[in-house]
């Protein structure tokens, strides 16, 4: 792993005093990470460091005040391409905020569905922990969240793909 991108993935977070509950958010992309580890087999060796990069960046154009081009500028195109897919819309409200729009954009862009699924079992795992509010929350939007990432046309194949990931988190989700 590039230890550049982790350093400036952590620095972009703490530039802003972004946080993680009250923890520094660099636990938060640590979490995704060590999720993206643990499944990175089910993706295509070509895509792994790619899509390891985007777990330690995946939030930085939403909360850090970066853009696409400082992020291929520090990365490349595909990492910035995964980070820009699973970027939120603007909007009021959740709901507004991860539109059809943006769910298309993950479904339409190499890796973010996986790095979008590890992030929420990186978000779901750390509420059940710490017994947050957020938990249900994500248990509520569940079967919409799954909906958008995999609507009724989606290839069972490519679904599959993704079941050790959808497995565990439907299990806190539900324990």
């Amino acid at each position: 792993m590039n230890t550049k991108i982790i350093l400036f993935a952590i620095e972009a977070h703490q530039s802003t005093n972004h946080l993680y509950d009250k923890n520094p958010y660099s636990v938060h992309l640590a979490i995704v990470v060590s999720y993206a580890q643990k499944y990175i087999h089910l993706l295509p060796q070509n895509q792994q460091e790619d899509v390891i990069s985007a777990c330690w960046l995946h939030d930085t154009i939403e909360d850090c005040r970066l853009t696409y081009n400082d992020l291929v500028q520090e990365t490349n195109t595909n990492v910035a391409e995964i980070v820009f897919a699973v970027t939120n819309e603007k909007g009021k409200s959740r709901k507004e905020r991860a539109n059809a729009k943006y769910y298309e954009g993950i479904r339409n862009t190499a890796g973010a569905v996986f790095v979008k699924l590890c992030d929420r079992l990186a978000n779901v795992k750390y509420s059940k922990d710490t017994n947050s509010r957020m938990l249900e929350v994500y248990k509520n939007e569940y079967s919409e969240f799954i909906k958008a990432l995999f609507p009724d046309n989606t290839d069972n194949a490519e679904k599959m793909l993704y079941y050790p990931i959808l497995k565990d988190l439907e299990e806190i989700i539900n324990t």
